[in-house]
């Protein structure tokens, strides 16, 4: 007898609508429990809905992902994308994202990056939705202030970033400055993490970053130099050195490539890098300073820096070597060392 009182499994819908019950509740409670007297007994009652809640996330998170190597059920997962986006509940989930636990936390992260992925109707909605609804990315990019919430918001942020019209926002609003901090936090995971955020903006959507980079190139390089490569923690500027050569080797940057190698100031950054003792900030800088070498144009100023230390530079290739065989870099070298060497400065080079 006791078989048939049980309560029927929730439909996917069903379930989204009550974690979003749960949601409110846990998120009401928590903007006003300095404010109650009874705390004991709202805490065990809300101890009991952040039981359910966790349940719940999981749950959900196992009709997304599948169990036991079965896969996911398309109709269930559509069904559960439907009903997440309707009402907004994604928002109300990343905002509550703080207060779960640790383990409800990451679930929920997983749902959400799950759900920027479906499609319904061979629709991406989820991109149609941020595209209605672009400052949800304004509660998730703050999010590396919080060494609680940084990796879960930093996770859900790069997912979005995906998408190109998430990714220009980022890129134009006033925030994007903000990165140049968030790549030095003082957490190695938080950095790192940042520092995967940073470049996926930089280099995932090509005509939109070649246009940001372009109206940008002042500030942005100017900071980029000042607070990366010439930062004191050599992770930052290993990170940062590799990201400019990825960033001025691509084809789409071309113009963007020629202004940056054109400035001396520039160069003399790349030059002091060179001779860092750490082998890969050596290689990641020489990708760099080749560009400065090989521009057909080089103003005055560059020309006369490198034959003034033409000898120095012609014995420092001469005995830089990596570790591995690579006949790439060989040829790299060797055509530096052609271009220094056959240098000849014009009667009106000079530094002023």
């Amino acid at each position: 007898m006791k078989g048939l009182f049980k309560s029927k499994p929730r439909t996917p819908a069903e379930l989204v609508r009550y974690m979003r019950e749960l949601l409110i509740f846990i998120d009401r409670g928590a903007q006003t429990r300095e404010q109650k007297r009874e705390k004991q007994r709202e805490e065990k009652v809300e101890s009991c809905d952040v039981s359910e809640l966790n349940k719940c996330i999981l749950e959900i998170r196992t009709i997304l992902y599948g169990i036991d190597g079965a896969e996911p059920v398309l109709e269930a997962c559509t069904q559960l994308t439907l009903e997440f986006l309707k009402e907004d509940t994604i928002r109300l989930l990343i905002v509550c994202l703080p207060k779960l636990d640790l383990g409800a936390r990451q679930n929920a992260t997983r749902v959400i990056t799950n759900l920027s992925r479906q499609r319904v109707n061979s629709r991406l909605i989820a991109a149609e939705y941020l595209e209605n609804n672009i400052d949800v990315i304004n509660i998730l990019i703050p999010g590396y202030e919080d060494s609680e919430i940084a990796l879960s918001y930093g996770a859900i942020l790069r997912e979005y970033i995906r998408y190109q019209s998430v990714a220009r926002y980022v890129l134009e609003s006033a925030q994007m400055k903000k990165f140049f901090d968030y790549v030095q936090n003082p957490t190695f995971e938080i950095a790192s993490d940042a520092a995967a955020t940073f470049k996926e903006l930089l280099t995932r959507h090509k005509s939109t970053v070649a246009e940001f980079l372009s109206k940008n190139f002042d500030w942005f390089f100017r900071e980029y130099n000042s607070q990366l490569l010439q930062s004191p923690n050599y992770i930052t500027r290993r990170h940062a050195v590799k990201l400019l050569g990825d960033m001025l080797l691509d084809r789409s940057n071309s113009a963007v490539m020629i202004r940056y190698v054109s400035s001396l100031d520039n160069m003399r950054i790349l030059m002091n890098l060179l001779r860092e003792s750490n082998k890969a900030i050596q290689l990641e800088s020489f990708h760099v300073f080749k560009l400065f070498v090989a521009n057909q144009n080089k103003p005055p100023e560059i020309v006369s820096i490198l034959v003034t230390n033409r000898s120095k530079l012609l014995r420092f290739f001469g005995d830089f070597n990596i570790d591995k065989e690579d006949d790439q870099f060989e040829a790299d070298k060797a055509q530096v060392i052609r271009e220094i060497t056959n240098l000849n400065p014009r009667a009106d080079d000079g530094v002023q």
